[in-house]
């Protein structure tokens, strides 16, 4: 727990020290254990801080809790991008860097929108581990930019060499597929309206070919709970119809992955394309493109495990640095429930955190 306070330390406290009645680290660490038992808001954060007084001057050294103006103050000031990084850091030297495909999304935290202007919400990139549930890296995005430039920057960071990186149709950009594959990464990106020629022409060559020995095919269905999922992957490497092709760096494969849901509510039938550097089988990238809604199961977690969209603390850096303890909890909990082989979810496992000090304990060892 003292290499944890030194992580803190690094963060830049721009406080008069002469004033400084709380230490930077001690008030990040009373926040990561509050959101470590669930708790989503700063009434409730200082509520948690003040019953567990005993406990952080046991574990941390921490004599005296912040009020709640104090916390307000500091959360509203420390830099949450920094915060950002070294629970990054945190994260990977916890739980490795081990895991083949890396899912970049963005997620729009609504409770920051002005009032008539719903694109000035703050908004979060985050590249995640799906195998590990470790995020690589994370960057907000402001209002006068948009996710593709942000990611670009964020690969100059990144470490994505052997790793595959799956992301929507906004990033499928030739500049993007070019960094990566300069990075020794490789891309599996969908396809939209905002290639539309690409698009047309993919969707018509696999409407076209429906048997031809260019077309590789691999099918699942799945039943559970009244839900059958039939999935109809086709991959082709021929690349010769495709014009332009060429532009795209390494671009090696086409994919078709045709969805069809049943539920008692009726039938959904989506087909969607992506482009890839891969030579790999039809099985393994339809794998591939599924490991995709991991980050997006992440991001619907945040807001109904903990609230996000409805936190109501003001400042961007206070968002960003909840954001960041969140995933950090997410990681934990779900780590600990693996290893232990604990049957529980993990909502109801923060529960359990929130009620046993010695559990609560456990895992700020674990980090």
């Amino acid at each position: 727990m003292c290499k944890l306070r030194e992580k803190f330390e690094e963060i830049s406290d721009l406080r008069h020290q002469g004033y400084v009645e709380h230490k930077l680290s001690d008030v990040l660490i009373v926040v990561m254990c509050a959101v470590l038992c669930g708790m989503d808001e700063l009434c409730e954060i200082h509520l948690f801080a003040e019953k567990r007084q005993e406990f952080f001057s046991a574990q941390f050294g921490i004599d005296k809790i912040p009020s709640k103006p104090t916390l307000s103050r500091i959360l509203n000031m420390v830099d949450g991008e920094a915060v950002g990084r070294v629970i990054v850091e945190v994260m990977k030297e916890t739980a490795g860097t081990a895991g083949d495909v890396l899912a970049v999304d963005g997620k729009t935290v609504r409770r920051t929108s002005k009032e008539g202007h719903p694109h000035s919400a703050l908004q979060i990139l985050t590249a995640y581990l799906t195998a590990s549930g470790v995020v690589l890296g994370q960057k907000s995005i402001h209002e006068k930019t948009n996710e593709t430039p942000i990611f670009q920057e964020m690969l100059d960071f990144i470490d994505v060499s052997g790793k595959t990186i799956t992301a929507d149709a906004m990033h499928c950009q030739k500049e993007t597929c070019r960094k990566i594959v300069e990075k020794f990464g490789h891309y599996v990106f969908g396809l939209k309206g905002n290639h539309k020629t690409l698009f047309e022409d993919a969707a018509l060559f696999f409407k076209e070919k429906v048997n031809d020995e260019a077309i590789e095919t691999f099918w699942t269905i799945e039943k559970n709970a009244g839900r059958i999922e039939e999935r109809i992957c086709r991959t082709t490497k021929d690349l010769t119809w495709l014009e332009g092709h060429n532009n795209w760096a390494g671009l090696r494969t086409i994919v078709e992955v045709r969805r069809i849901i049943q539920t008692k509510r009726g039938v959904s039938d989506e087909t969607c394309y992506y482009i890839s550097d891969l030579e790999k089988s039809a099985q393994e990238l339809l794998n591939i493109t599924r490991e995709h809604w991991k980050i997006e199961s992440l991001h619907w977690m945040l807001d109904v495990v903990f609230s996000e969209d409805d936190c109501k603390i003001l400042s961007e850096n206070g968002h960003k640095t909840l954001n960041a303890f969140r995933k950090l909890a997410l990681l934990i909990h779900k780590r600990f429930l693996a290893l232990h082989k604990v049957k529980s979810s993990v909502k109801a496992h923060l529960l359990a955190c929130l009620l046993d000090e010695a559990l609560l304990a456990r895992l700020c060892r674990s980090l």
